[in-house]
């Protein structure tokens, strides 16, 4: 069986490479799966996606055999392509981001009979349902609610891809209602909820028993509802903050599937989170 299966979209990142610029693969579920898969070698760990065929995407089923990540869930469409998009950074390591993604082949997952594989997590995000038509989206989420698999979900919170914030808001909470495992971060659930202060935010979680939570707060460290506050130190270096929750989310939840305790979750997510946002760009090497 599958222990973790990561389902979103994979875009090629082009980003800055000193005098030219230099093409990669990224997307946040899609980092997540990637940290998690260098963070236990020994997970198998399965990527859900729609791509094209296009020399892009054939790339990306390359580069996925190269760094041991399962596609066999990964489909091909014959008449879309893989999206793009471009990420600058400024002194702080914070980014932005410019997108190629409205014929991206991963807007048209769950559009027909697709049905998800037996997992023992399945970890989607607020951009995986955005993404999607409303009908698409239904079809997942239903997918989802019949599975036996614990759901890991992360906000991530994008105003632009949604039709409008009570849409975001409806479906979301309909999709924390089924989660088991809860990743968010803490700034997207107050743009999303309108939430005045962070504890308004932690409050709303304490409500629902979780398997496992952890509330991201960037540097200052996660906020645990089942283990003891403790410090987190942040990274001593910051290049680039693209893939910090991604990488949180992917230590954490392979800590989580070797049977690591609370706190050393929120440990191994926040270390691989403090050498992830030293590097350039959403991927970067990391040894098993």
């Amino acid at each position: 069986m599958i222990d973790l299966l990561c389902i979103g979209e994979v875009m090629g990142e082009i980003r800055r490479d000193g005098r030219g610029f230099a093409v990669g693969y990224a997307g946040d579920t899609f980092n997540t799966a990637y940290y998690a898969k260098k963070a236990r070698a020994d997970l198998e760990v399965s990527y859900c996606t729609r791509i094209g065929r296009d020399p892009l995407s054939e790339g990306l089923l390359a580069w996925m055999r190269d760094n041991s990540l399962c596609a066999r869930h990964v489909q091909q469409d014959e008449t879309r392509n893989l999206g793009l998009y471009a990420v600058a950074t400024d002194e702080s390591g914070e980014r932005s981001f410019s997108y190629w993604r409205d014929q991206s082949a991963a807007r048209h997952m769950f559009g027909d009979s697709e049905k998800l594989p037996a997992a023992r997590c399945i970890y989607l995000s607020g951009i995986t349902l955005a993404i999607l038509p409303p009908a698409a989206r239904q079809r997942l989420m239903e997918e989802l609610a019949s599975s036996d698999a614990l759901i890991a979900f992360d906000s991530n919170y994008r105003p632009s891809l949604w039709e409008n914030v009570q849409t975001a808001r409806e479906i979301m909470s309909a999709v924390w209602g089924m989660a088991h495992i809860a990743l968010p971060s803490i700034d997207d659930e107050m743009d999303l909820f309108g939430d005045k202060a962070e504890q308004e935010t932690i409050d709303r979680f304490r409500k629902k028993q979780w398997i496992a939570c952890a509330i991201k707060r960037g540097e200052r460290g996660p906020v645990s509802l089942t283990a003891p506050v403790v410090d987190f130190p942040p990274a001593e270096r910051v290049v680039d903050t693209t893939a910090a929750g991604d990488s949180f989310n992917g230590g954490y939840l392979a800590a989580f599937l070797a049977g690591k305790s609370e706190a050393q979750c929120l440990q191994a997510g926040h270390e691989l989170a403090r050498r992830v946002v030293a590097h350039s760009g959403a991927i970067v090497p990391v040894p098993e």
